[in-house]
């Protein structure tokens, strides 16, 4: 008769807990870089530590959140086995939000769901998310890797976060802050940042192009092109209100649903925005791919950034001053429209985007010129 077995059953069923605790060895040293004296327990705890007494320099500390992830550009990384930067989109989606109501984050927490914990790839995955962290001032506070067999591939994973921030009750940036006259600055992005990849990933899909294969107009291979990590905006921002007090009245992050309809949620009802098309030429990665696609750059507005990752509604009196504090920052910034209140012109507004009864907005005119500014 055969004696027992003393195989891990869990380990049979396509669950390997030592190479989860391999990978958690390898992010360690690049999480504890993103911890400050308020996170207290180190890495590995059931749940983060964060001390709220750091809220006591708060006169009236209102707590702002934010959760979210990647999309579909995880494919990509998947597809080139390239995962380092997937974690600086993350940031991006999650922290760069909470930045929009002037709130400077604290601690955000991670979630990674795959299919095999390859422990290298993990760690790599989170020290891209450590090294975001690091660059918004942001703590790393804690995370969860879930293996799960069965439903994911071996290759397969998709990742998420939450971050928790704190703002002033006083100095909340809203809607309600903006009016008419405010002009409308727009900061450069990097690239698609992490919108819109489902149609990137058709377009590539359609004209047989291979993630791995030269991209002769970028000058790299089509998945390293499209793995440009999304730029980080709450640093920057945080400098410029505290720099211009009083000077920026809201912010929006264009991220699903395009610009239109992401600054639309940041103006109050009975406003309106033309957004001038010709004060700025969409990157080359917008183009290629909306060619390759049969499309016209228009049909892509409500998908694609189109080299816009954030909006600001500012005095206009102070807008040269507010672009040239960007500007210093590294980051490109010009004006794209005024804020009106007059009689809602005819044309195809966008607004009531995402539930927010806010401002109507369009874009209108040609786009500038490829190369031009």
């Amino acid at each position: 008769m055969a004696g027992p077995s003393h195989a891990d059953p869990y380990s049979a069923a396509g669950v390997d807990t030592a190479a989860g605790d391999r990978a958690v060895e390898l992010m360690k040293a690049s999480v504890r870089r993103t911890h400050g004296p308020e996170v207290l327990g180190g890495v590995g705890g059931f749940a983060g530590l964060f001390d709220a007494s750091a809220l006591a320099v708060y006169r009236h500390p209102l707590l702002a959140t934010s959760t979210d992830g990647v999309g579909t550009k995880v494919a990509i990384a998947q597809a080139i086995d390239k995962h380092d930067t997937i974690g600086h989109d993350l940031v991006g989606m999650v922290v760069d939000d909470i930045v929009v109501v002037g709130a400077k984050p604290l601690f955000m927490t991670d979630y990674i769901a795959c299919g095999k914990v390859v422990p290298e790839r993990i760690a790599d995955i989170v020290r891209g998310i450590a090294e975001g962290c690091a660059l918004t001032g942001t703590a790393l506070v804690g995370g969860e890797t879930a293996e799960h067999p069965g439903l994911l591939g071996p290759d397969d994973y998709d990742v998420a976060g939450a971050a928790t921030g704190a703002v002033e009750a006083d100095a909340v940036l809203g809607a309600d802050r903006v009016v008419a006259g405010d002009a409308i600055i727009a900061l450069a992005s990097s690239g698609l940042h992490s919108n819109g990849y489902s149609l990137v990933r058709h377009i590539v899909a359609n004209n047989h192009i291979v993630y791995g294969a030269h991209a002769a107009d970028f000058g790299t291979t089509w998945g390293e092109t499209l793995l440009e990590p999304t730029r980080l905006y709450t640093t920057p921002l945080l400098q410029l209100i505290a720099e211009h007090p009083g000077a920026v009245h809201s912010l929006s992050h264009v991220t699903g649903g395009g610009i239109a309809a992401n600054l639309a949620r940041v103006l109050p009802r009975g406003t309106w925005v033309d957004v001038d098309r010709s004060t700025w030429s969409p990157l080359p990665v917008f183009r290629v791919l909306a060619g390759l696609g049969g499309l016209d750059l228009t049909q892509t507005e409500g998908t694609w950034n189109l080299g816009i990752g954030f909006l600001a509604a500012v005095d206009a009196g102070r807008a040269d001053a507010v672009i040239a504090s960007i500007r210093a920052a590294g980051i490109e910034a010009w004006q794209v429209g005024v804020v009106r209140d007059d009689a809602l012109p005819a044309g195809d507004f966008e607004q009531g985007a995402k539930g927010v009864d806010g401002g109507a907005v369009r874009l209108v005119g040609a786009y500038a010129e490829s190369g031009a500014n």
